[in-house]
C-alpha cells in the first residue's frame, strides 16, 4: 500500500470535508442530467418499449425533440412492406388535449392540459408497449377506455373507473400503468379506435412517425440502411437505439438547458476546487512535521509532490465513489415520487473524468505548502 493511500484510509476524517465537495460537485451535474434525459425517455418511452426496430421520419429530422412537423406522406405507410423483412408497420398517432375529471361531492375539479397517446391493442402489435400488462390490453379495446400511469393519478384527480372528459368527450380509466410517468404534462394512454372516436386522430394525407417490426431484431442497421438506400429523400430511417440517442442529445442542445448545464458545471468546479485545495492544504499541514521527518531521511521534494499529488487522485476516486453512492439515493427518491431520471453514460464519464481534474488541480494547488516541511523545523 502506498503512502498516500496509506495516508487518506488512516487520517480520512481530515479529507472527508474534499470528498463530500467533490460528491456534491458531482451530483449538482449529474441530477440535472438525469432530470433532462428522463424527461426525454418519459415521453418517448411508448416508443423505446415497442416491437418496432426502426423509426421512420421526415427527411430533415433529426430527432422527436422539436423537429417540427413530423408528417409523412401516408402512401410511404404500404410502401414499407416492399422490404421483405418487414413484419408489420403502424402510423404512431396522438395530440394533446383538456382534461377535466369528474369529482364527487367534496372533490377538486382538476382542468389541465394532457398528452394522449395512443396503442394499438392487438397481441403483438408493434404500437404495444412489450411491458403493458394483458390486462391493461384487453381494457384498452373497450370504447373510450383509458390508462394512465400510477404516478398521475392524484396529478389527474381520477381513481379506478373514475369518468373524465378530454375535450369535452367523456373517457373511462379502466386501468393504472407503471413506468409511463410524466414530468412535462400527464398522459393519457387510449386505443386508436379510441383516438378516432375523440376526434383526435389524423386520417389526412399526412400521418406521423411510422413504426417498423422486422422479421430479424439483430439486422437492424442492415435493414435501416436499405431503407435509406431507396428513400430518395422522402424520409429517413432510424433504429431505435439511435433514435433515442438523437433525442436525448437534441434535449442537451436546446439553449436555456445547455445555459443551465453550463453553469451547473462551472459552479460545481469552483465548489470542488475550493473546499478540496482548502482541504488538502490544511491536511497537509497538519502533517508538515512527518513530511519534514521524510525530507530528512532524504526524500526529494519531487517525491513529496507526487505523494501529494497521488494523494489528490485517491481523494477523487473516493469521490466519485461517493458521487455514485449519492446519485443512486437521489435516483430511488426520483422513482418514488414518479420522476424518472437517466444517466447517459457519456455525460457519466465525463463528470468522472472533471472530479478527478478537479482533486488534481486541487493537488496543484496545495504543493505550494511543502516548502514548509523544512528539516530544521524538527529540531524546535
Amino acid at each position: 500500500m502506498s503512502l498516500a493511500l496509506a495516508t487518506l484510509i488512516y487520517e480520512w476524517r481530515r479529507y472527508l470535508a474534499a470528498v463530500i465537495a467533490l460528491a456534491f460537485s458531482g451530483l449538482l451535474i449529474l441530477a440535472q442530467v438525469g432530470m433532462f434525459t428522463g424527461i426525454v425517455q418519459a415521453a418517448t418511452a411508448t416508443i423505446d418499449r415497442s416491437r418496432a426496430e426502426i423509426m421512420v421520419l421526415p427527411a430533415k429530422s433529426e430527432s422527436l425533440i422539436n423537429s417540427g412537423s413530423n408528417g409523412l406522406p401516408r402512401r410511404l405507410l404500404p410502401q414499407m412492406y416492399l422490404h421483405p423483412e418487414v413484419v408489420s408497420v403502424a402510423a404512431l398517432d396522438g395530440s394533446g388535449g383538456r382534461w377535466m375529471n369528474t369529482p364527487d361531492d367534496g372533490e377538486k375539479q382538476v382542468t389541465q392540459f394532457v398528452q394522449v397517446n395512443m396503442v394499438d391493442p392487438v397481441p403483438g402489435a408493434v404500437t404495444l408497449p412489450v411491458d403493458y400488462p394483458e390486462a391493461v390490453r384487453i381494457a384498452l379495446l373497450e370504447p373510450y377506455a383509458a390508462v394512465i400511469d400510477r404516478s398521475s393519478q392524484a396529478q389527474l384527480g381520477v381513481t379506478l373507473n373514475d369518468k373524465a372528459t378530454i375535450n369535452g368527450k367523456t373517457v373511462n380509466i379502466r386501468a393504472f400503468i407503471d413506468g409511463y410517468p410524466s414530468i412535462n404534462q400527464p398522459s393519457v394512454v387510449v386505443s386508436r379506435d379510441t383516438l378516432r372516436l375523440l376526434g383526435m386522430a389524423d386520417d389526412g394525407e399526412k400521418v406521423g412517425p411510422l413504426m417498423v417490426q422486422i422479421k430479424d431484431p439483430a439486422r437492424a442497421e442492415i435493414v435501416r440502411d436499405q431503407l435509406n438506400a431507396v428513400a430518395d429523400g422522402r424520409y429517413r430511417a432510424w433504429t431505435r437505439p439511435e433514435l433515442a440517442q438523437a433525442n436525448e442529445g437534441a434535449l442537451m442542445k436546446e439553449q436555456i438547458i445547455g445555459i443551465m448545464l453550463g453553469f451547473s458545471v462551472f459552479l460545481g468546479f469552483l465548489i470542488g476546487v475550493g473546499i478540496t485545495s482548502q482541504t488538502l492544504r490544511g491536511a497537509i499541514m497538519a502533517n508538515i512535521k512527518e513530511f519534514a521527518s521524510l525530507r530528512a531521511l532524504g526524500v526529494s521534494m519531487g517525491a513529496l509532490r507526487l505523494i501529494v499529488l497521488e494523494l489528490s487522485f485517491w481523494v477523487g476516486v473516493v469521490g466519485l465513489a461517493a458521487t455514485a453512492v449519492f446519485t443512486f439515493l437521489v435516483s430511488l427518491l426520483a422513482k418514488g415520487a414518479g420522476l424518472p431520471m437517466g444517466f447517459p453514460i457519456g455525460w457519466v464519464v465525463g463528470v468522472a473524468v472533471l472530479l478527478l481534474l478537479i482533486s488534481l488541480a486541487s493537488g496543484l494547488m496545495s504543493l505550494g505548502v511543502l516548502k514548509k516541511s523544512q528539516p530544521a523545523d524538527l529540531l524546535r
